[in-house]
């Protein structure tokens, strides 16, 4: 549960733009301060899951100093440098090169007690680990480019939040590059200029998941050598020992380690109608969804605390009862479900099976793919009237592609950052009680601090954390 006097977050007055978001540097055990850097400096960055999604991530800093690497395997990150026939990729050369020259650990731990010459992380470990690494590296005056989903749970978005506010002159940022991207800018800027009239629906979907999800929970295997799978686990209450359905990328859909395809792709895709249309925290959530894995009847619509894998498709429907433009409904379907065609949509202007965003407005329709990108205007005069609109959004450097040099930029003092956690924190928010929907297995009412209607819903605010790991 997520209330004020137990100091585990803040109220919804607060994070949403009350006290504490003046309250400057405040004391925390432990806290350093960041080091000042100029333009003309090199950033010290290290990051911690180096392959995968790490590596695509430091691709774009081999102009900086990559000083130190934590990562489980490194076997797994050599994979990153060739291609499927093991064929040297030219494009990732220069980072093998980087990766070559830093220091190497196994725990990320280890290595913020051992690198002090360290500026900024990048983290881009599974997802129930984001918190804890971002929360040690910004305690330690670390600049952090968190992968997304941002967090695990709602009471770990709204404790990184605090430590940033209480630490404004460290760099935030999520791994939503389409958040820096300028058709997803343009299309902001469309909506809030009321070119499709005023919003009520707006419909999410994606093709997701691409993992196993629906599935029973295999049985153990032996892990491969290069892997601590221990450190793996992290905070992770449970060990149901090692298979390939868990790591290196198949983590997504199983409950201890992920949050599906809502945490895999909401990031993007829900991030530009709460961006655009700015309505707040969902008042109401329902979420409807095929089996879980291994469902059978004795689960009476209650899953077990030690959930396996997650549904493979689900519909979430989400009620923003305190929007700025009157209540909004916002629908997301994944699994490959997509929302019915509105009969005013030409046949022309079909919906992106991969994915994509559909506003239904009283004057047109908008609709773009998954990181804002190939709008669509729809309607009688929808083109002119967007035309018209001027740009009233900074552009990022790079756009889309710039976000991880734009988080360089803003450390350095010389653009503005594109995804802070003040960002972030809420979207994230938005994703996660869909989860929570999901485990309730019913509809849940929230208040911005609690659900009020289902009490031992409460508990999916939150998670356990295996001991040694707590946040």
């Amino acid at each position: 549960m997520i209330v004020a006097e137990q100091g585990n977050g803040l109220t919804r007055r607060d994070w949403l733009g009350g006290a504490a978001a003046t309250a400057g540097l405040l004391a925390i055990p432990g806290q350093a301060a960041a080091r000042r850097l100029r333009p003309s400096d090199r950033v010290n960055v290290a990051v911690i899951g180096a392959g995968g999604m790490g590596a695509q991530n430091m691709a774009k800093l081999t102009s900086q100093n990559i000083v130190a690497l934590a990562d489980v395997d490194f076997d797994h990150v050599a994979k990153s440098f060739v291609d499927n026939k093991g064929v040297a990729r030219p494009e990732m050369q220069p980072l093998k090169a980087a990766y070559d020259r830093a220091a190497r650990f196994a725990d990320y731990r280890r290595m913020f007690d051992a690198r002090k010459d360290i500026d900024a992380v990048v983290i881009a470990t599974p997802d129930h680990h984001h918190a804890i690494a971002a929360k040690q590296a910004m305690e330690r005056g670390l600049h952090v480019y968190v992968q997304k989903p941002l967090t695990y749970t709602v009471r770990e978005g709204r404790t990184l939040l605090e430590v940033a506010r209480r630490n404004p002159k460290l760099v935030t940022q999520m791994g939503n590059q389409g958040h820096s991207g300028d058709d997803g800018r343009r299309v902001v800027e469309w909506i809030r200029a009321g070119v499709i009239g005023r919003v009520r629906e707006v419909h999410v979907w994606t093709n997701r998941p691409l993992w196993p999800q629906g599935e029973a929970r295999p049985a153990a295997v032996t892990a491969p050598s290069s892997l601590d799978w221990n450190l793996w686990l992290g905070p992770a209450p449970v060990d149901w020992g090692y298979h390939p359905d868990y790591a290196h990328f198949n983590w997504r859909g199983w409950v201890p380690f992920g949050v599906g395809s809502l945490g895999d792709m909401g990031a993007h895709l829900v991030d530009f109608p709460v961006w655009a249309l700015e309505p707040g925290l969902p008042t109401r959530i329902e979420t409807r969804h095929s089996r879980w894995g291994g469902d059978t009847d004795i689960w009476d619509g209650k899953p077990p605390a030690d959930l396996g894998s997650y549904p493979l498709a689900n519909i979430t429907t989400y009620q923003f009862g305190r929007a700025k433009g009157g209540p909004l409904t916002m629908t997301w379907y994944d699994g490959g479900l997509m929302p019915p065609t509105p009969t005013a949509m030409p046949l022309t202007a079909r919906m992106n099976p991969d994915g994509g965003v559909l506003y239904v407005g009283d004057r047109g329709m908008l609709m773009h793919e998954t990181y804002g990108e190939k709008p669509v205007l729809i309607g009688d005069g929808v083109a002119e009237r967007a035309a018209a609109v001027p740009m009233s959004l900074p552009r990022i450097l790079g756009g889309r592609d710039g976000h991880e040099m734009n988080w360089i930029r803003a450390i350095r003092g010389e653009e503005a950052i594109s995804s802070p956690f003040s960002v972030a924190v809420p979207l994230t928010e938005t994703m996660l009680l869909g989860m929570v929907a999901l485990r309730a297995d019913q509809p849940i009412e929230y208040d911005g601090d609690r659900i009020t209607n289902v009490a031992e819903a409460n508990q999916f605010l939150d998670r356990e954390y295996r001991k040694g790991w707590a946040l």
